[in-house]
């Protein structure tokens, strides 16, 4: 299958501290990996290079056979890369379609009738049709989640990063969500799954990469990944 990512010994530094040491990994085109790793392992750090928040000290990061090492977080959306944030941050005053049109006017720079359908249908996408005129100050914390999803989707990305998208949310409304990326999976959107609820990573990713200490120290199935002494060592504690 056709690599769309590939990360190829990345490292950065914040001072004396190593926060990511030769990072290596590949993501084919329509693929669902989850990325696991204990707090401080470099799992935000890592996106945050991959999304062009931060730039790598050394290595190369290609995504559809091009270089963007050095290239700026919007012209990586341009490319199709997007990403939703673990907190969510929508403009509360606007409404749920209005928080859409802002990315696709700044990122797809489409704008009019044309946005707003395309916007509806995301939302039909996130099962937020009905939250479409509703402010997003009166949102649930499932419904903000969607929100982040679908602000992210609006980039027309070829690549999603989720970061943390279940966080907080209970057993229902964490199945609703894992129903909506395997929906987008299935459109042909590979997914990099930032989780820690463990059994929403394992079901959903074909493959895991589990970090620790800035270093990788299992790739693998889920099932490869849990029994792997080093992961259980650094990441279940035993």
């Amino acid at each position: 299958m056709e690599t769309l990512l590939e990360v190829n010994a990345i490292s950065k530094s914040f001072g004396g501290f190593t926060a990511l040491s030769e990072v290596s990994l590949a993501v084919s085109a329509g693929e669902r990996l989850g990325l696991i790793g204990p707090n401080g392992s470099g799992k935000t750090t890592l996106i945050n290079c991959i999304s062009g928040a931060l730039f790598n000290d050394a290595g190369s990061i290609r995504f559809n056979g091009k270089e963007i090492s050095r290239k700026k977080a919007h012209e990586r959306t341009r490319l199709g890369i997007a990403r939703s944030f673990q907190i969510p941050r929508p403009f509360h005053s606007m409404t749920v379609l209005e928080n859409l049109m802002v990315p696709f006017a700044y990122v797809g720079g489409i704008s009019g009738a044309r946005a707003q359908s395309e916007a509806r249908e995301i939302l039909a996408q996130m099962r937020l049709a009905d939250k479409a005129d509703t402010k997003a100050s009166q949102l649930s914390q499932v419904e903000l989640r969607k929100m982040e999803l679908a602000r992210a989707m609006a980039a027309r990305p070829k690549l999603l990063i989720s970061d943390e998208a279940m966080a907080g949310l209970a057993g229902a409304e964490v199945d609703e969500v894992l129903k909506i990326l395997f929906d987008l999976n299935k459109l042909g959107i590979t997914i990099i799954m930032i989780e820690h609820i463990m059994q929403a990573v394992m079901s959903f990713s074909q493959r895991v990469l589990c970090l620790d200490t800035g270093s990788v120290i299992c790739v693998g199935t889920p099932a490869e990944v849990v029994k792997n002494p080093q992961v259980q060592r650094a990441y279940l504690g035993h």
